[in-house]
């Protein structure tokens, strides 16, 4: 082993690499047990499945439209694993991006789309990040376990939305027809972010959430910050010792976390809905946490994972419609995949371990 990887970077290079590849190929193999039980050829639905989404100008437009927020949200996921905060919460901290957001454009609506569309994104930054306070200062002060409260948040920021498109928020066209249909008024199409193509519905918030990985990156790896934040996630004890304050970072690291959450959910109004609705998250809040421990938890290596896992929710829209296979069925994979990359951090510590051991 030791003659095989004489530097150790390049044996963390090699498993970076090849362990995404690996979990990969491992839960579509397992996926496709299910799918043969289901009654469904394996090798048939998942040509069709990545054929579609990838091989057409509407499956390619439309998996960088899902890539987007999952970009945004595993990025932020990113920050707070490496800071040592488990952030579950990404789906609360959407929807009250998205609600902030909503109300100020609503309120400024005759504003330029130059002035309008970064306050719109500052606020759905703001309202994620604020939200994400709520967890990271229980941590930070009471030693509350941010699982449990991130959870909950996400139940709350739920019926927060539920409450106020139901109310306040409700649409006066839905009131006056006596529809009640759950949505806001229409944004002024000076909130819209620009179409990329036309008669798509690429955006260009695509641009803004590769930015964000791109600063996330910068954050964590080239900045003293983002060391300290890294220090603590690695050991809070010794952090404390060696004169970080930990508590600082901690609450630093979930209000990025959060904010960038928040961004998703204003991106996708801003760039896709166009009004505030219920399911405005879409369930991106969770599939953000399988983007970033398939991309290993590095905003960069986030960039792939996210279109990979955009053209996995694609392909099963198309293949539920085209084979009736149920689209719950890449929920599966998903899971499937974070059960092989928890199990491949073991063996891949074991290896860092031989090869440590030899030297």
């Amino acid at each position: 082993m030791k003659k095989l990887f004489k530097n150790e970077n390049i044996l963390h290079l090699i498993l970076n690499i090849s362990i995404p590849v690996l979990t990969l190929i491992l839960a579509l193999i397992t996926g496709a047990i299910f799918l043969a039980i289901a009654g469904v050829n394996p090798l048939e639905a998942y040509v069709s499945m990545f054929s579609e989404s990838l091989g057409s100008k509407y499956g390619l437009t439309e998996t960088i439209v899902k890539a987007t927020p999952l970009l945004f949200v595993s990025a932020g996921i990113s920050i707070a694993y490496r800071s040592g905060i488990i952030n579950i919460g990404g789906e609360g901290q959407i929807i009250t991006g998205a609600i902030l957001g909503t109300v100020l454009a609503l309120f400024l609506k005759d504003l330029s789309s130059y002035l309008l569309i970064p306050l719109l994104l500052a606020a759905g930054f703001i309202g994620g990040s604020l939200y994400g306070l709520i967890p990271g200062l229980l941590k930070a002060y009471l030693n509350v376990n941010e699982i449990l409260t991130t959870v909950m948040l996400n139940s709350i920021a739920l019926q927060i939305l539920y409450l106020l498109l139901r109310g306040p928020l409700m649409d006066p066209q839905e009131i006056a027809y006596g529809t009640g249909y759950p949505q806001s008024e229409a944004l002024s199409k000076t909130a819209y972010l620009t179409e990329i193509i036309r008669g798509t519905r690429l955006h260009t918030g695509i641009f803004i959430a590769l930015i964000c990985s791109i600063l996330a990156y910068i954050i964590l790896w080239k900045i003293t910050a983002g060391y300290k934040m890294r220090a603590v996630g690695k050991n809070p004890v010794a952090s404390k010792y060696s004169g970080i304050n930990v508590k600082k970072y901690l609450i630093m690291s979930i209000f990025l976390s959060g904010g960038l959450c928040g961004l998703a959910g204003m991106v996708e109004i801003c760039g896709i809905h166009h009004r505030l609705l219920d399911g405005i998250s879409a369930g991106y809040g969770f599939s953000g946490i399988v983007v970033a421990l398939f991309g290993r938890l590095h905003p960069l290596a986030c960039i792939p994972a996210s279109f990979l896992f955009g053209s996995l929710l694609v392909g099963a829209d198309m293949l539920q419609r085209s084979m009736g296979v149920p689209g719950s069925m890449v929920y599966v994979i998903q899971g499937l995949i974070v059960i092989f990359v928890a199990s491949s951090d073991i063996f891949g510590r074991k290896i860092l371990k031989m090869v440590s051991s030899e030297k």
